[in-house]
């Protein structure tokens, strides 16, 4: 993985509002391309929400939840967007998958409850400030990366350092290699989100790219950057 790197010249709160506006362009056009909705925003951290923040289990210093596993979410099926925002709240962000055993991980974790998919922070680099990267061409290959912590994700035709398998179903709506951006030729609508399906295409647990408007369950994980900075404007709190 290829850190995105982010030059660190302003307080630590300023900071994080200027990643809430860097990000929206990107969130703005994820969320339900065919309805009228406004545009909407990153959510800030909720501290006592933070405190409170579900932990159904946890996975190298970090805690997770799924969306299906808390009473308050059980029956919610949201966008990308969503997804997001409600992790933000509990100073979590949708789960961000960097190693084969936190992988192997969620897989048991989508076998075992029988989860039909669920949202990722994986996201397309296919809004405004992407269009000049050569690095990123072709972008479904070098143009995936993960929102919640800005981590470049491995050329989705490679197998990533370190794993033993490629995490990308081989197949899918039009019988392709993931990504395909398949609902494009539907609807005219880019796939720029990534949901781990569960056997939906006969291809068991896989990674697929997804039109961000689609309404599912979700993983969310710690933020160290949202932890630490509620930690920092609220003295004595205990997360």
């Amino acid at each position: 993985m290829i850190k995105i790197i982010f030059q660190m010249i302003v307080p630590l709160a300023i900071f994080v509002v200027l990643a809430v506006v860097s990000n929206t362009e990107a969130d703005v056009n994820a969320a339900r391309p065919h309805s009228n909705r406004p545009g909407r925003f990153l959510s800030l951290p909720i501290p006592d929400k933070c405190v409170r923040r579900p932990k159904e289990f946890n996975y190298r210093g970090h805690n997770y939840f799924l969306s299906s596993h808390v009473p308050t979410h059980a029956s919610q099926k949201v966008d990308w967007l969503d997804a997001r925002n409600i992790c933000r709240e509990y100073c979590m962000d949708l789960v961000s998958i960097e190693t084969q055993d936190e992988n192997n991980m969620i897989y048991r974790l989508i076998q075992q409850n029988d989860v039909p998919y669920i949202w990722t922070s994986g996201r397309l680099c296919d809004f405004k400030g992407c269009e000049n990267r050569r690095d990123l061409e072709p972008k479904s290959i070098f143009g995936w990366f993960w929102s919640a912590n800005r981590e470049k994700m491995a050329p989705t035709n490679q197998t990533p350092v370190g794993w033993g398998y490629n995490p990308w179903s081989q197949t899918g709506h039009k019988k392709q290699k993931q990504p395909d951006n398949a609902e494009f030729d539907i609807n005219g609508t880019t796939e720029s989100c990534l949901s781990v399906l569960n056997n939906v295409y006969n291809d068991g647990i896989a990674w697929h790219d997804v039109a961000c408007y689609h309404e599912k369950p979700f993983l969310c994980e710690d933020s160290e950057e949202l932890l630490n900075y509620v930690a920092s404007t609220n003295r004595g709190i205990r997360l």
